[in-house]
């Protein structure tokens, strides 16, 4: 489960609180430009390098993350940071957010659902060699930290779950930018930005790839941003700075597309079909094993646990938590141990919401039943410094003797969980037979046949809604796109 939202253009975490921001905080300011790979370099990536994969979900295992390490090593050859592939270590991440990263050591990342998003060898390579320009820029050592803590909005909109001790929360998800790593990221300046984008088009061309990949691939992104903020009944406009710590990929096609004419190279290596084939059966969407979203219905098949978000709201997937927001509150459902006690529970999770600084006066601690279970709940009045006055509600859920599931809700005061009451009281527990029907999705790559059209393999996509605009933003492919026999497309089918 997701415990902070990310939208697809938030290409290029950074983190801070995960070690190497730490060790960098200490150190001076150096000069741009290439720099080796230090000893001290290689020791704060192999510090945050686990904590990365368990924030991502961990390494996916399919043959892709074979072709995916030899496409890193090869475009971050490139960067001049070292002249030996084995001194990068590059993953293939089980995430289901559209994400790319690169830390210093060495380090570079991507998640599978880029990789899925992506149509040629040479915009995996763009977006790698655009994630290691930051590292060759020394950028994470450059920038100001914006992140702050002890609010009760930002500890409520992070960690609500996790600080009781692990246990269900922490078989609960998987693929966020994770909840502790979103609460400190610390955003690229728009001239960091440029300078890994221009960083990356060098890397292209040096590595003899099309630079156009560049900006075909930022294309992709911004379709996909925009086509998740329709989804989420949302404009573009209105995406919330923090959902993106590479804001508007749209304004940056053109300037990508500018300085790969500017270099003057001629090639036109994409490696295309190598590339579409090597996706086929790939994971897309949701891991089962760590729950799946469809529509406005969560459903966790190894825990059997399953609840409905109210419509119009936004539902995300990740690390420890699942996150819904929409204009009438926000929410999060994670879990626990309560150790027998699911009124302290409660108390223990109101702790977490306020952190050190926010201590809230819940009051009693309510009990109930619902859908068979038992019920512990309570409502809290605080104030905020963005948004008044708001109450904040827990519901926890006992699935066991020792261990629950909860749900926190901020709405504005007065409301108790307002838009929120259907929500809580749709959490139920599956029954054997019915998380013995949840699977997950694949891509599946298709052959273009003289009958095909975009409409009629759009059909055969494994969702409810959208099927036409999700096919063509999978495929890169414009609304007026016609399909050629022999062509290879994407789908997204139901797996096997």
């Amino acid at each position: 489960m997701k415990k902070i939202l990310l939208s697809t253009a938030a290409l290029c975490l950074a983190f801070g609180g995960t070690g190497f921001d730490a060790a960098y905080a200490k150190k001076k300011a150096e000069p741009a430009g290439p720099q080796s790979i230090s000893a001290k370099d290689k020791q704060v990536g192999a510090e945050a390098h686990p904590q990365l994969l368990d924030e991502f979900g961990g390494k996916y295992e399919g043959p892709q993350a074979a072709y995916v390490t030899q496409v890193g090593q090869k475009i971050a050859l490139q960067s001049g940071l070292s002249n030996a592939q084995s001194d990068f270590t590059v993953t293939l991440l089980n995430s289901s957010a559209n994400n790319a990263f690169a830390i210093p050591g060495g380090y570079v990342y991507v998640t599978r659902q880029l990789l899925g998003l992506m149509n040629d060898e040479a915009e995996l390579a763009s977006v790698m060699g655009h994630e290691v320009g930051h590292v060759a820029g020394r950028h994470s050592q450059k920038r100001n930290s914006r992140a702050t803590r002890g609010t009760l909005g930002a500890v409520a909109a992070t960690v609500l779950g996790a600080v009781l001790g692990g246990g269900q929360g922490a078989k609960l998800g998987q693929q966020v930018g994770g909840a502790l790593a979103q609460r400190y990221v610390l955003g690229y300046s728009r001239a960091q930005e440029y300078e890994a984008d221009d960083l990356g088009v060098a890397y292209l061309v040096k590595a003899g790839y099309d630079p156009m990949a560049a900006s075909t691939m930022l294309a992709s992104l911004a379709a996909q941003t925009s086509l998740d903020a329709r989804r989420a009944g949302k404009s573009e406009k209105s995406l919330p700075e923090w959902a993106s710590t590479h804001p508007d990929p749209a304004s940056r096609v053109v300037r990508a597309r500018q300085k790969a004419t500017a270099t003057g190279s001629t090639s036109k290596v994409r490696n295309a079909a190598t590339f579409i084939d090597k996706l086929d059966g790939m994971l897309y969407d949701d891991d089962p094993k760590q729950g799946i979203i469809d529509g406005q219905t969560f459903r966790h098949p190894d825990l059997r646990m399953t609840f409905t978000a109210p419509a119009g709201y936004a539902m995300s997937n990740g690390t420890s938590a699942v996150t819904m927001g929409g204009s009438g509150g926000k929410a999060q459902l994670s879990g626990g141990n309560h150790g027998g006690d699911l009124r302290g529970y409660v108390g223990k999770v109101f702790q977490a919401v306020g952190g050190q600084n926010t201590q809230l006066n819940f009051g009693t601690v309510n009990t109930t039943r619902i859908n068979g279970l038992d019920v512990a709940y309570a409502t809290a009045t605080a104030q905020t410094q963005s948004s008044g006055a708001v109450d904040v509600s827990v519901y926890a859920y006992e699935f066991s003797p020792t261990s629950a599931f909860h749900f926190v809700t901020m709405v504005p005061g007065g409301q108790g969980v307002g838009p929120f009451s259907s929500l809580v009281q749709s959490m139920r527990r599956m029954t054997t037979e019915e998380a013995a029907k949840v699977k997950g999705r694949e891509i599946d790559i298709i052959t273009v046949r003289s009958s095909d059209t975009v409409q009629s393999l759009a059909a055969r996509m494994a969702y409810d809604d959208y099927k036409v605009e999700r096919f063509l933003v999978l495929n890169g492919l414009a609304a007026n796109a016609t399909l050629s026999s022999g062509q290879k497309v994407k789908i997204v089918v139901g797996s096997k």
